[in-house]
């Protein structure tokens, strides 16, 4: 298995500990995610996003395994 490895200090993993607290507890709530949690998240998804297309390129899997799994259209 590869893991992302693109925060490189522990007091990260505390602050993404931090965001992932504050977003289940807006989930449990039912409010609304504080926007600068929100902000900081997607930011993290986007740098991860970005890292795994540079290694390794466009991975389309979805589409083809649902048309697979689907057969032939009538």
């Amino acid at each position: 298995m590869i893991r992302i490895t693109s925060i490189p200090n522990a007091s990260a993993d505390d602050s993404i500990r931090a965001d992932e607290e504050a977003v289940m507890q807006a989930f449990l709530a039912g409010a609304p995610v504080d926007p600068n949690v929100a902000y900081r998240v997607q930011e993290r998804s986007r740098l991860i996003r970005e890292e795994v297309f540079r290694k390794h390129g466009l991975v389309d899997i979805a589409v083809p395994a649902i048309r697979e799994l689907r057969g032939p259209l009538l």
